[in-house]
Parts: C-alpha cells; sequence; structure tokens
C-alpha cells in the first residue's frame, strides 16, 4: 500500500515530538508499505517568521514572504528524515521544487495546478520514505509560492491524488472532527465519519481541522481522508463521499472570529453596481462570504459583506481607491464581529432548522447582524463578543439533545 500522512506543527513542535513522528513512519514502512510523509513548520515558526517580517518590514511583498515563509517546512522535512535514518530506515526530504509542485503565482494564497510524481516514486521504490515540504509550490516564474494558513492539508491531499495513494492521513493535535470546539463545548462530540460537503462547510466556517481546499480537493478527486491523533493511538474521523449519519439533524457547530464586515453606504440603485465591487476584488484575490443588499430608497442602496480579518485591510484599500467608481458616500468596517454556523446533510429535509437557531440565540440575548444559508448550513454574523455563548447554546439545542 502506498500511504501518505500529514502532521501538523504542533506534532513536529520539538525533538521528542520529531521522533514520535518518525517512528509512526517507520511502523509503518516496517508493514511492508511505501509511505510519503507532510510536514508543518515546527510548532509557531511561521508565526515567529511573519512577526520578524512585520518587523523588518511591514509592507513587505507577499513573493518574499514566501520566501521567508516556506523555510520553515524545509527544517522539519530535513529533521524528520534525519530522525529516521537515526532509527535505522533510509529517507529523504524533498522541498516543492525538488519534487516539482506546480501552483498558480498568487502568492500567499497559491492553488496547485499539477504535480510531477516521477521524483517521489523514484525514491519510494528505491526503499526509502519521503519526507515533503508542506504548504507551499512552485510558479512558472521558478518563485516559491505558499497556499495559506492550513496549506499542508492541501498538499497531502494533492500528493495523494497524484500518486493515487491507497490512503491519506491526517494527524493534528486533535483525534478527529468534533461537533465544535472541545475547548469552547466541553460536551462536544468526535464524529466516526462526516461527509465532504458537511466537512467542507465546517473547515471554510471556522472548524480549524482540515483547510477547506484539501476537502474539495479530496472530493474531486474521491480520496478518502482520516484525522487522526499525532500524540496517542485512537480512531479518528473519516472524511468521504457517502456516510451513515443520516439521522443526524446538525454535524457541527462552528465559530469563525477571523471575519471582518464591510458596508458600502449609498451606492446608485442600478444594474452593474454589485458587479463592479465584487468583481474588482475578485482581480485581488480577496474571498468575499455573506453578502446582503439593501432595498433602494431614493435611487440609492447599501451593500454589505463580509471578509476574512486578515483580508480587510487589502479589501478597504481597493474601495477607497474606486469609492469614485462605484459611487459610494462612504465606506465603513468592523472587524469586532465573527460567524456563527451550523451544518449538517439532515437539513435538507427538516424544516425549522432556522427557526430554531434564532430562537436558541434570542433566548441566551444574542443579536444576529447578517444572515446566510446553503442547503447544509446556515450561518449568522454575529458580535465577537458572543461567540463562545452563541456555540454552547445552538451546540445544547441541536446535538446535546439529539
Amino acid at each position: 500500500m502506498l500511504i501518505v500522512k500529514k502532521f501538523g506543527g504542533s506534532s513536529v513542535a520539538n525533538k521528542e515530538r520529531i521522533f514520535n513522528v518518525a517512528r509512526r513512519c517507520v511502523e509503518e514502512y516496517k508493514k511492508g508499505n511505501q509511505v510519503v510523509v507532510v510536514l508543518s513548520a515546527m510548532g509557531d515558526t511561521t508565526d515567529e517568521l511573519t512577526a520578524m517580517a512585520a518587523d523588518i518590514n511591514p509592507n513587505a511583498r507577499k513573493r518574499e514572504l514566501d520566501m521567508l515563509l516556506s523555510t520553515g517546512e524545509q527544517v522539519s522535512v530535513s529533521l524528520a528524515s534525519m530522525a529516521c535514518e537515526s532509527l535505522g530506515v533510509p529517507a529523504i526530504s524533498l522541498n516543492a521544487f525538488q519534487v516539482a509542485m506546480h501552483t498558480t503565482s498568487t502568492y500567499g494564497n497559491a492553488r496547485f495546478k499539477k504535480i510531477d510524481s516521477q521524483r517521489i516514486r523514484h525514491e519510494l521504490e528505491s526503499g526509502k520514505i519521503v519526507f515533503v515540504t508542506g504548504f507551499q509550490g512552485v510558479n512558472k516564474y521558478d518563485d516559491v509560492t505558499t497556499l495559506g494558513r492550513g496549506g499542508s492539508d492541501t498538499t497531502a491531499v494533492a500528493l495523494a491524488a497524484a500518486l493515487h495513494a491507497d490512503a491519506c492521513e491526517i494527524y493534528t493535535d486533535v483525534d478527529g472532527v468534533y461537533t465544535a470546539d472541545p475547548r469552547v463545548v466541553p460536551n462536544a462530540k468526535k464524529l466516526k465519519e462526516v461527509s465532504y460537503d458537511e466537512m467542507l462547510e465546517m473547515a471554510s466556517l471556522g472548524a480549524k481541522v482540515l483547510h477547506n481546499r484539501s476537502v474539495e480537493l479530496a472530493k474531486k478527486y474521491d480520496v478518502q481522508l482520516v484525522v487522526l491523533s499525532s500524540l496517542e493511538e485512537a480512531p479518528g474521523t473519516v472524511v468521504k463521499e457517502e456516510t451513515k449519519m443520516e439521522q443526524m439533524l446538525v454535524s457541527g457547530v462552528t465559530a469563525d472570529k477571523n471575519t471582518a464586515r464591510i458596508a458600502i453606504i449609498g451606492v446608485k440603485d442600478e444594474p452593474g453596481i454589485a458587479f463592479k465591487i465584487f468583481s474588482m476584488l475578485a482581480k485581488k484575490g480577496i474571498n468575499v462570504d455573506i453578502i446582503l443588499q439593501s432595498i433602494g430608497r431614493d435611487n440609492k442602496k447599501d451593500i454589505s459583506f463580509t471578509v476574512a480579518s486578515t483580508a480587510l485591510k487589502e479589501t478597504l484599500e481597493v474601495l477607497e481607491e474606486n469609492k469614485g467608481r462605484i459611487t459610494a458616500e462612504r465606506i465603513e468596517s468592523d472587524d469586532q464581529v465573527a460567524k456563527v454556523s451550523v451544518v449538517g446533510a439532515g437539513m435538507q429535509t427538516n424544516a425549522g432548522v432556522a427557526s430554531d437557531m434564532f430562537e436558541v440565540l434570542y433566548n441566551v440575548g444574542v443579536n444576529i447582524r447578517m444572515i446566510s444559508t446553503s442547503d447544509i448550513r446556515i450561518t449568522v454574523l454575529i458580535d465577537e463578543a458572543d461567540v463562545d455563548k452563541a456555540v454552547k447554546a445552538v451546540h445544547a439545542k441541536f446535538i446535546e439533545e439529539d
């Protein structure tokens, strides 16, 4: 069997944990399996490098940031490879250029285009465990690119798809996917399995177990994922196309504090205004989530939407530069907000979920600022200060009472 394993930064934070990863990979190797391992940077390395860059140049170009941040994963894979060899098993570390992991040229948020598997297959056939840097790729200019936070998950799934791996295992500091963040909701339940669609919504809405783009890729190429603990031997959560959980109305409650609300006040109430606004943001690679447009009055209307807090500064700069073009009277923003969502495939055939959620939030005194829905999720925008209270109350209603 060919197995792709991914370990996060906390799993390789120090010497002891690096050897723990190495031992687990060696155990798999000694079962007769081929093993490819994707690693994140050690511990808080990426945060430390980001802070260092900000201290040197707060306005550093994204290309240079990618060059800097990609070094963290190279440290991890080289040390883990050394650890395996010290345990008597041949191993090799490869970076994105050596593998040839081709991406788009969007620095800081690149996407995979294709992966050349020849080098990895050669090393596997020569009997080595292969360690590959996560989170990064190479663009058409031969520049290093990074995939955004959590991108090592996407690297692992992309490799599993390219190599036609028999399994893709994502090891984290939790032992699976929970119905809510156990640090906020002590009664959160671990899911035995969850569908790609549910996991994609949960990952996109704040669940930090898996990178949302990794779930997109897994669904596209039918890569079955298993989320496991890197620190203990325990059954994990399987992410796959179909699950046996039809009886569950809601599979998870998520919260995302990395959210900001922008309101464009007093734009002309005429065709094409929304297109102008959101096309200019799309050209800058800025993702927009909840959108709300007011009813026009006096030939004017307001358009509100949410973006990630990390994209707020760039979004405001783009809008201010084009304020005249979009005919806005003023632009307002608020980064003290958060999204709370309920996700579940069972919601497709059950009426009343939205009203129950709104009633729960009313009962605990939480005001709803914006609302967005799909077939399998309901998302509300609320004040950030109310997040934990809201998540606990909604989880109690839909999961603890179920």
